[in-house]
């Protein structure tokens, strides 16, 4: 299993059941050193599944920056479900959330390095 950090549209129910076709728990979480931006996405699958044409990303921040969010429990399959639903914008990392736990969450490609 992999947790995956979200603080967006992957904790929307409809995503969820569009890309896994299971509603996924959430648990409550942060990442620190992350901020929230925006960004416009012209992919019509992603936006039929998320409602929406503006989405959140992750930007490096200060180190008293801290984003809310959830992790995601999911498997190999669901993870790739995911790596596929997010845009060339995003890129998936490994972060150390909040609780200490281990995670992936993506990031801003220009921010994944």
């Amino acid at each position: 299993m992999h947790l995956l950090f979200s603080y967006g549209t992957l904790r929307d129910p409809n995503v969820q059941q569009a890309l896994f076709g299971r509603p996924v728990p959430c648990e409550d979480d942060s990442l620190p050193g992350f901020e929230l931006a925006e960004v416009l996405i012209t992919d019509p699958a992603v936006i039929a599944a998320s409602g929406s044409d503006r989405h959140p990303i992750l930007r490096r921040g200060t180190p008293e920056d801290v984003v809310a969010g959830a992790c995601l429990r999911l498997n190999d399959e669901e993870l790739a479900a995911a790596d596929d639903y997010e845009v060339d914008d995003y890129a998936r990392i490994p972060v150390t959330l909040g609780s200490g736990r281990q995670a992936w969450a993506y990031v801003a490609a220009a921010d994944a390095v």
